[in-house]
């Protein structure tokens, strides 16, 4: 099959196209023909050794955790799915090696979901990250409830959007911290801009929750994370997903986990019209390497997408 793959450690310029040995179908997995694959922060983040203190590395690695496509092959001990069906999938194993930037990839099945009828391939391949990290974070880390009030990091971002939609839906208000640019989508997305200043972020956020915001959910980092206990209310909750230092903040640094039963909810919110996805950017699987470069300069509404063409 063909595939991008990198042999070493480095930036886009390590990522090479070719071919690969097709995937080995095991019990558990669902060969899925790859229709397209999202571009994630965390990509460029594993492909520069940032991860290789906690999983083990198998090179040549492909990259790639998002994916939407067509089952081909169930292993022999899946019922859950059949050949043809279209899914979508966080195909994250306990070590870097196969990856979705492929033609193929072997998913085991804890990791799809079937797609959602409403969105089309694209899409369905930025929904299952940047939504199951939104999805959990606000389930489970910081158990948001109806009435509450949320501050959500770069809310006009892929997580931050996810986030700002699902927070909305569980009935909570919602503030959203972005740059120059992003203040009109959060308003779109039903939540309060506040723009990221150095100086004024927090009292930003005080002047529309002066009594502190019940959750904040962190997806930067650095000093904002860092001003962020200043506007938390007495009891207030605090996850990020960006920043370690956040447990000597008082909260909680989480890491999104594959889940079929997240993925397959996320689906019903988006067949529901709750949840939308924006795709700002796709590009061929052979210019892999350029869809990084676009994801890494930032300044997108929407998720950059790896498409895979196959004849018709």
């Amino acid at each position: 099959m063909k595939a991008i793959s990198y042999s070493r450690y480095g930036g886009p310029e390590v990522l090479e196209y070719g071919e690969r040995p097709d995937p080995k179908v095991g019990p558990d997995d669902v060969l899925v023909k790859v229709r397209a694959a999202a571009v994630n922060p965390v990509d460029r983040k594993a492909q520069a050794g940032y991860l290789d203190g906690m999983m083990d590395v198998v090179f040549p690695v492909v990259p790639g955790w998002d994916v939407s496509g067509v089952v081909v092959q169930p292993g022999v001990s899946v019922t859950e799915f059949a050949v043809g069906d279209e899914v979508m999938g966080y195909v994250r194993e306990d070590f870097l090696c196969h990856g979705t930037f492929a033609e193929y990839v072997a998913a085991p099945v804890r990791t799809l979901a079937r797609k959602p009828r409403t969105l089309g391939f694209e899409e369905s391949a930025a929904l299952p990250l940047a939504g199951l990290t939104a999805y959990q974070v606000l389930h489970q880390a910081l158990a948001v409830r109806e009435g509450e009030t949320v501050l959500v990091h770069a809310a006009a971002g892929g997580v931050g959007s996810m986030a700002v939609q699902i927070a909305r839906h569980l009935g909570c208000r919602v503030i959203g911290a972005a740059r120059e640019g992003g203040q009109d989508r959060i308003r779109e997305l039903g939540a309060e801009p506040v723009l990221y200043d150095e100086h004024t972020f927090a009292s930003q956020v005080r002047a529309l929750a002066p009594q502190g915001v019940d959750a904040a959910f962190d997806t930067v980092g650095g000093p904002f994370l860092k001003a962020t206990p200043e506007v938390l209310a007495p009891e207030g909750r605090l996850a990020s997903i960006a920043d370690g230092e956040v447990i000597g903040l008082g909260g909680r640094y989480f890491w999104v986990r594959p889940d079929s039963d997240g993925l397959a909810a996320l689906a019903a919110l988006v067949e529901e019209g709750v949840l939308s996805v924006q795709v700002a950017k796709t590009f061929p699987l052979d210019q892999a390497a350029e869809a990084q470069r676009a994801n890494a300069e930032g300044g997108l509404n929407g998720k950059v997408v790896v498409t895979v063409e196959w004849p018709t």
